[in-house]
């Protein structure tokens, strides 16, 4: 009897679930997957196998970073409870790691790593206790929130930081700087406490440096949601020096510390011999090589926030790792053995951080090429991620504060971009293709990548030129950090050497300053973007479209392996689905 219409629409999905035809379609695909393959290796026949890359560390440096953003919102009750239940689960599983015998060897390392990252996060909770219970508990919680004035001796404990309208051209008329109380008088009551502050005054705290103890008045305000600080003090005059035996600390606290004073005085120097080149250069090259931008023209300013390079206008991690790479090759260059030329690299980056001042980003470099020194030494190398999740938990564990900061999130950001994101987009690229270019495309786009959606939070823009202007700025970079830095302590002893450094590094300054200039005057070279959450998921959804264009670009082949793979793995879980109803009709029907 002929089967019916129906019937006969229904042979070919009856077909394609059939264990043969499965079989066969797998088959297929195994084999154009194995040409494909087979392919790449032929046009790429010395490829090494890369390093997989080690994430056991990802788990406690999140853990801690998400212990010291709990410990900026959540009062001292509700961080003492969380380190209380942080403890008992590490306790928890540290005793099932002990007494589970018949454990594989993978899951008890997982159950101890698990608890000793519950471990560092409940010291970061601890840690930022103390904070949390200034700024709820005690008189300055209390003054802060009622509003009063005071007299004030503080210790300055952070670089100054001018805070400028939109539009605003200029030097700035306020400042803000950070700042930990020593004496507090309140209504004619002496306050000896130490919490940290915000200062906000004008003329005179430009001028201040980290160390240096100094007298004010003002008046006191509570810290807004989601700061660290105790309370924010509106500075009514400039900074004084502290009278002889204040906070007992002498009198020669008042120009700060002798190391902090002398960086001061060569970072003054060293913009004074840059005063020879052209405007751009003059105000670029001191930002770039000591942080110092008080020479930098707001025209050049603002184009390098046009075209997304604000990254080079003052000192960063990339900095750092380029100071420490030069002083570790040149002491192993002398034949040096490898503790000593990892300890003259050490005190050389050291000295390079006193000059440039404690920012986030260069404390992170510092740390993480600290560890990465000491692991040089120790035989262990092609650690990236494992260092940087060191440096992250123990910067935090310091001063938890960091968590809630930007550059130090951008920071980190950046650095993930390049260590993992970096390595893949410089292996897809082609091997007729040298490694330094490939690299010169790799490394920016690999961290804007990861940088690009929290920079819209800060800044709603999108710089269409960004990833072209970093790439064509890039070989310039590290001529001027290198040559500029050596011309540092050469103003004080060589200045005729400084000079004629600090002109070679000045050239190539200057080509940073015109590729700046150049892309932002382009149509089109800063696009509105969504604020808020939208406009950081578009950005993620941006970010993850441009690396799959990447993908296609380079490597289309392996792409066609991915969509197959995928594309495997969807059919079964389609027919897995489907036979689920046929499982339950069974089951019922017995």
């Amino acid at each position: 009897m002929p089967a019916s219409g129906a019937s006969q629409r229904q042979l070919p999905a009856a077909a394609s679930r059939h264990p043969a035809v499965r079989r066969e379609s797998a088959r297929l695909a195994d084999q154009v997957r194995r040409k494909l393959r087979g392919k790449e290796q032929a046009a790429a026949p010395a490829e090494t196998p890369r390093r997989r890359t080690d994430v056991r560390l990802g788990l406690p440096a999140l853990l801690v970073w998400g212990a010291a953003v709990a410990g900026v919102w959540l009062t001292p009750a509700m961080l003492a409870a969380l380190c209380m239940v942080l403890v008992v689960l590490a306790v928890v599983l540290l005793a099932r790691a002990a007494r589970g015998k018949t454990l594989l060897a993978r899951r008890r390392s997982f159950l101890i790593t698990a608890a000793v990252a519950l471990m560092l996060a409940a010291a970061a909770a601890a840690h930022s206790a103390v904070s949390s219970s200034q700024r709820h508990d005690g008189p300055i919680a209390e003054a802060a929130a009622a509003g009063k004035s005071v007299v004030a001796i503080v210790e300055i404990t952070g670089s100054p930081r001018g805070l400028t309208l939109p539009g605003q051209a200029g030097t700035p008329e306020r400042w803000s700087v950070a700042a930990r109380t020593e004496e507090v008088t309140l209504h004619g009551s002496v306050i000896r406490t130490r919490a940290d502050l915000v200062v906000m005054g004008s003329s005179g705290w430009e001028n201040v440096i980290p160390g240096q103890l100094v007298r004010t008045a003002g008046k006191l305000r509570p810290p807004e949601p989601g700061q660290q600080e105790a309370a924010i003090l509106a500075a009514s005059m400039a900074p004084g020096a502290a009278a002889s035996g204040d906070a007992g600390r002498g009198a020669d606290a008042a120009t700060g510390p002798a190391w902090q004073m002398a960086a001061k005085e060569l970072r003054g120097r060293y913009v004074a011999a840059a005063g020879f080149l052209a405007p751009d250069p003059r105000g670029l090259l001191p930002g770039m090589v000591t942080g110092d931008t008080s020479a930098l023209d707001e025209g050049l300013n603002g184009a390098m926030k046009t075209v997304g390079m604000t990254h080079l206008t003052a000192v960063s991690g990339a900095n750092c790792s380029l100071v420490l790479g030069a002083l570790l090759i040149a002491a192993r260059s002398l034949r040096l053995p490898r503790l000593v030329a990892g300890g003259l690299a050490l005190g050389g980056l050291g000295m390079f951080v006193v000059l440039v001042g404690p920012d986030a980003s260069v404390l992170r470099a510092a740390l993480m090429g600290s560890i990465a020194i000491a692991s040089l030494a120790g035989g262990r190398a092609g650690r990236g991620l494992s260092f940087l999740c060191l440096a992250v938990m123990g910067l935090l564990l310091i001063d938890p504060g960091l968590a809630i900061s930007f550059g130090f999130l951008l920071s980190v950001l950046a650095t993930l971009g390049i260590i993992v994101l970096g390595p893949r987009m410089m292996e897809w690229t082609p091997a007729i293709v040298p490694r330094w270019a490939a690299a010169a495309w790799a490394v920016p786009l690999s961290a804007q990548l990861l940088c690009g959606p929290v920079i819209v939070l800060l800044q709603p823009q999108f710089s269409t030129y960004s990833l072209l202007a970093n790439i064509v700025a890039a070989p310039l970079v590290a001529p001027v950090t290198l040559l500029g830095t050596a011309a540092v302590p050469l103003v004080l002893w060589m200045p005729w050497l400084a000079t004629a450094l600090i002109a070679v590094a000045g050239t190539f300054s200057a080509g940073v300053a015109g590729v700046a200039r150049t892309a932002a005057a382009l149509p089109g070279a800063s696009l509105p973007w969504p604020e808020g959450p939208l406009g950081f998921l578009t950005m993620v959804l941006l970010s993850a479209l441009t690396f799959a264009g990447v993908l296609a670009a380079v490597r289309p082949r392996r792409l066609v392996c991915l969509v197959l793979a995928w594309h495997g793995q969807l059919v079964s879980l389609i027919e897995t689905l489907e036979a689920l109803p046929t499982k339950t009709l069974r089951h019922r029907g017995r």
